[in-house]
């Protein structure tokens, strides 16, 4: 009898915890590593996550450490579920302990600030290990609907098919459907950009700008993202699909989502200081907009969109005036 799967999740916020709970129902034997010895102990006394996730019942087979060589010791797989901007970081502490052959799974939707790297390109740099062995969960993946067990599509992303049927494999229930995909590059980007879009969506919400508004954002923003993976080297049906559009439309109606939740409460008025001060976990698109918006200079592409989010959030212009600006741009044929 084979042994199962063991699977380290690095990180127990809501995603990395739901993920966790998947990975647990799918017959893995989990470990999820908590920066914070109280809240492992928790876990695992209680088989919940009382910060993040309360009230949900962790699966027998997922327990909690704060000791991270001991979470990654002998994993097939080690999940990254830490907010963008501090993979480098804290991946640089863990390199020494990853397993031989572990492949390491980003669920982390951003850009790294500076470089304008995807989240794979920094594994990549930090672990020194090839492509093949790197791979990302994304898709219309609200956290709270997942720890409920309701039904959840989803891309598992790898260079490597055979790696993505791995931890298709791995993360496969009656509830969470997983895909593949070998457009690493392409369901990366949506992800990312998608929370930009979704502060924008958002900012227009709280403004009450009503839905076509919200359907307008929608639609144009899926265009910017798909310029920006065309001019990397995406696949642009990667962009029609879970990655791009399911993703987008959940991140874009949901009150679950932070990112949606964030950008609503600019638009009511909120400062930047304010609402970040009511916002329990990190929206990654608070910080990703800067260099998404620099990366698609750097590939000299149109994201007037995501220009417009990043005024309104880090240079103070106010969502009015940044609404009249983006409706007095000129006209121009819809597919360019």
């Amino acid at each position: 009898m084979s042994k199962p799967v063991r699977a380290a999740v690095m990180g127990t916020g809501s995603w990395g915890t739901a993920f966790g709970m998947v990975l647990a129902d799918a017959g893995c034997d989990v470990t999820l590593w908590a920066r914070r010895p109280r809240l492992a102990e928790a876990v695992n006394s209680t088989r919940t996550n009382p910060d993040y996730l309360p009230g949900v019942e962790l699966p027998q087979n997922l327990r909690a450490t704060a000791d991270a060589a001991e979470a990654l010791a002998g994993a097939d797989f080690t999940v990254l579920a830490i907010p963008s901007q501090t993979l480098r970081e804290n991946l640089a502490e863990w390199s020494p302990l990853l397993a031989p052959d572990t492949v390491l799974v980003s669920l982390m939707k951003g850009v790294e600030l500076g470089s304008t790297m995807r989240m794979s390109e920094v594994v990549e740099d930090v672990a020194k290990v090839g492509a093949d062995r790197i791979a990302v969960v994304t898709g219309p993946n609200l956290a709270r609907e997942i720890a409920a067990r309701m039904p959840a599509l989803a891309v598992v992303a790898c260079t490597d098919e055979r790696v993505a049927q791995r931890l298709q494999a791995a993360c496969h229930t009656p509830y969470f459907r997983p895909y593949t995909n070998t457009d690493v590059v392409g369901c990366e980007l949506a992800g990312a950009v998608k929370n930009v879009i979704g502060l924008a969506v958002g900012i227009a919400d709280g403004m009450g700008l009503g839905d076509n508004a919200k359907g307008s954002l929608i639609t144009r923003g899926l265009a910017e993202t798909t310029r920006l993976g065309l001019a990397m080297g995406a696949d642009p049906l990667t962009f029609s699909g879970l990655a791009g559009l399911g993703d987008l439309v959940a991140t874009c109606s949901s009150p679950l989502s932070r990112n949606h939740t964030f950008g609503t409460n600019l638009g009511k008025g909120m400062t930047l200081q304010e609402t970040i001060a009511v916002t329990k976990q990190t929206a990654e698109g608070v910080k990703s907009c800067e260099s998404v918006l620099d990366l698609a200079r750097r590939h000299g592409v149109d994201m007037p969109i995501t220009e417009t989010v990043v005024e309104i959030v880090h240079e103070g212009k106010s969502p009015v005036a940044a609404l009249k600006e983006l409706m007095a741009r000129s006209a121009k044929p819809e597919r360019r």
